[in-house]
């Protein structure tokens, strides 16, 4: 796996760099978000690893710049911010998978692991997936309902596409957690409502028939009314 690492504390980019190297990992090292925008944009890498209080360019910007020039590498943030709400602008921001400092350094093994795995894994073919007037491009990331283009955050796409390709089915938090996030599923976070209710506001909101549909105590279902 080669890694990007843009990290401007020097002794956590040495402490990170020296562990994934040892794993045998490639690790290159950025100290600002400058640098590290270059690199990534021309370089290839597997996985991208950034701090979000940077100089030059921070984090959450970087990661957005990166995803409009069309660089879908998997994204791994690493902030000493940790509420709801700095996830949340770090999803929206492009970013795949969010990891709070102080961490233990087997976990961000075990979710590089798992973004390098998930990468692998999503590539597609030409195809479209859809419900009534939904319909979903997997070719170019788009979305329409009633003909009607909608925009879409990467993370609100990728939540819309697992509840397509499991419409009709019952999805537990604990479900979307893991299969849309990869994280395990902690209940003293509301992201995954948070994100429900973003998604509902711009795919039901202004239809008659809603599609995404709350089951009290179970979680979620896609399904014509």
């Amino acid at each position: 796996m080669k890694i990007l690492l843009i990290e401007d504390e020097v002794k956590v980019s040495a402490f990170i760099k020296k562990g994934l190297e040892e794993q045998s990992y490639e690790v290159e090292v950025a100290f600002d978000g400058a640098i590290g925008k270059r690199l990534a944009l021309y370089n290839k890498y597997d996985v991208l690893i950034m701090d979000v209080n940077m100089p030059q360019i921070n984090g959450f910007d970087l990661a957005r710049i990166l995803r409009e020039e069309g660089i879908t590498t998997p994204i791994l943030m690493l902030t000493a911010f940790g509420t709801t709400n700095d996830k949340i602008a770090g999803f929206d921001a492009g970013a795949d998978d969010y990891l709070v400092k102080p961490f233990e350094f087997r976990e961000l093994l075990a979710r590089l692991k798992s973004l390098y795995k998930r990468s692998g894994d999503h590539v597609q073919t030409g195809k479209k997936l859809s419900i009534l007037d939904l319909e979903l491009d997997l070719d170019d990331k788009s979305v329409k309902r009633g003909g009607k283009k909608i925009d879409l955050t990467a993370k609100e796409f990728s939540l819309l596409e697992y509840f397509l390709r499991n419409k009709g089915r019952v999805i537990s938090r604990v479900d979307i957690a893991e299969k849309v996030w990869d994280l395990k599923f902690d209940t003293g976070t509301n992201v995954i409502d948070v994100y429900i209710n973003f998604l509902r506001k711009k795919i039901d909101k202004d239809f008659d028939k809603k599609l995404i549909h709350t089951m009290v105590g179970m979680g979620y279902i896609m399904k014509e009314e």
